[in-house]
């Protein structure tokens, strides 16, 4: 049964600048000076996810009764944004893995709660989040993966598609068909690492984003204990839509560092590069660029801030 998530309190300018900063000191640190060559070798860093979890990126939005930092959702993308200045393909895997970490908060039972959010949360565990598939992608609804109830369990078949983690993570929530066509007949289920029947295809061939492993998620027969369900009976739609109310706000914040990362080289460039004499910054036109650059980053900063701020007062 799901459980009432009382809203964060977004933190005051001092403690906020305080985590932004640890933040930025880890990415920095950890992430930037690794990440062309992560992407180049398609390095997934367990390691440097697992120090990720020692600082509390693991549950940015989780309750603290199980390690969780309990931020508000608006001090999150904050958190997002500085991380993806380092690694962005990184940053976005975080974001998904909180992604997965904060549904098992919100609408786990005490045991499940307790089974898998201290892993999470410490990345000694990671998470993956099942919905797409080869048949359906932005019309979630008509999924096909089934699950069907066996006794005390569900037997699971389908396949998921562009999974992120698949093959590193240690839970899968799965969404699958238990009952009627449509998105009422949607359960979320829980699926644990090793899992017979539970397998893997190849690492997807992407331009960027290499640094995280993207395969589908093949289910042949699954059987999972009905313990496992997440939520209640024909819920796993609206879990899976709740999920990604923050889980876009989050990936746009990823967006968002991305883009300081190039702005920020873009003008440092134009201060080191000289045509004709003078220096590309001493150029009017050059300078206009970057401006509208500047302007369209700071809103879109403003929206992906105020779009949190909304989830936070509706939560």
């Amino acid at each position: 049964m799901s459980m009432t998530v009382t809203p964060a309190t977004p933190l005051g300018d001092e403690d906020r600048a305080a985590i932004i900063a640890a933040v930025r000191e880890f990415a920095q640190a950890h992430l930037a000076p690794h990440a062309l060559e992560w992407d180049r070798t398609k390095h997934f860093p367990r390691d440097v996810l697992r120090l990720a979890g020692e600082l509390g990126l693991g549950g940015l939005v989780v309750r603290d009764d199980v390690g969780g930092v309990g931020l508000a959702r608006v001090d999150a993308v904050a958190v997002f944004e500085e991380l993806a200045q380092g690694d962005p393909t990184i940053a976005a895997y975080i974001s998904i893995h909180n992604m997965v970490a904060w549904m098992i908060d919100a609408y786990g039972t005490d045991e499940q709660r307790n089974e898998w959010l201290p892993g999470l949360v410490a990345m000694t565990d990671l998470g993956a989040y099942c919905l797409t598939e080869p048949g359906a992608g932005s019309d979630a609804a008509a999924i096909a993966t089934t699950a069907i109830r066996d006794g005390d369990e569900f037997v699971l078949t389908g396949v998921k598609q562009f999974i992120s983690g698949a093959g590193e993570a240690s839970v899968y929530i799965v969404m699958a068909r238990t009952g009627e066509p449509g998105a009422r007949g949607i359960s979320a289920f829980l699926v644990e690492d090793g899992s017979r029947g539970l397998s893997f295809g190849a690492n997807e061939k992407k331009m960027g984003w290499n640094a995280q492993p993207t395969r589908q998620v093949i289910l042949d027969e699954v059987r999972v204990p009905a313990s496992a369900m997440l939520g209640e009976p024909g819920q796993g739609f609206k879990i899976a839509m709740s999920a990604l109310n923050g889980g876009r706000i989050n990936i746009a914040a990823c967006s968002l560092g991305g883009a300081q990362w190039a702005l920020e080289r873009a003008i440092r460039y134009v201060h080191e590069r000289f045509t004709f004499g003078e220096a590309l910054a001493e150029k009017q036109a050059v300078v206009f660029a970057l401006a509208d650059m500047a302007t369209e980053l700071q809103a879109a900063r403003a929206l992906v801030r105020d779009a949190a701020r909304a989830l936070d007062e509706k939560a």
